[in-house]
């Protein structure tokens, strides 16, 4: 796993991905506005395998922005040193849903717990809900780990040397 370079996606595999995808670490999603400017927002997500899901509220305004530019990147990173860091890109596909999303309540389940997750649920499960469901396919994973994998594609001792001059 270790062998494989930034990008591939066979990197979802990869023990930190896997631990980052069900952890209680919050997404960030960053997509183009449709002012043309960045975004990065963070959100609770859910892992169904081979997608990363995330619900929103139908009135929410990144949705006509990921409706015209789906392209997006999303980062999933603990704080602790050394971080732990998945970096996945792919296409937002975007579905209406009547009612709650079920990765909705998954995610908030894992997120807050059954007492947590089930208030969260009564408190927006009311006749008219609509929600959106968007699913990222990663097309495109990096995994850092600042033990096995750095930035740049380095190498222990090239990232060991930065900032002597000696790392491109």
């Amino acid at each position: 796993m270790n062998a494989l370079p930034q990008g591939d996606v066979r990197l979802i595999e990869h023990e930190v991905a896997q631990r980052l995808l069900v952890s209680k670490e919050l997404a960030r999603l960053a997509y183009v506005a449709l002012d043309g400017t960045p975004r990065v927002l963070p959100v609770m997500f859910h892992w169904n395998g081979s997608e990363v899901v995330i619900a929103s509220f139908h009135e929410a305004r990144k949705i006509p922005a990921l409706q015209k530019r789906p392209d997006v990147a999303i980062t999933i990173d603990t704080s602790s040193h050394p971080p732990e860091i998945l970096l996945i890109r792919g296409k937002a596909e975007l579905t209406l849903v009547d009612g709650v999303a079920e990765e909705f309540k998954l995610a908030n389940y894992r997120y807050g717990g059954p007492e947590f997750g089930a208030g969260r649920i009564a408190e927006v499960d009311h006749p008219g809900t609509k929600m959106w469901r968007i699913a990222v396919r990663p097309a495109w994973v990096g995994v850092l780990d600042f033990r096995t994998r750095f930035s740049g594609g380095r190498t222990a001792d090239d990232f060991a040397g930065r900032g002597q001059g000696n790392a491109a």
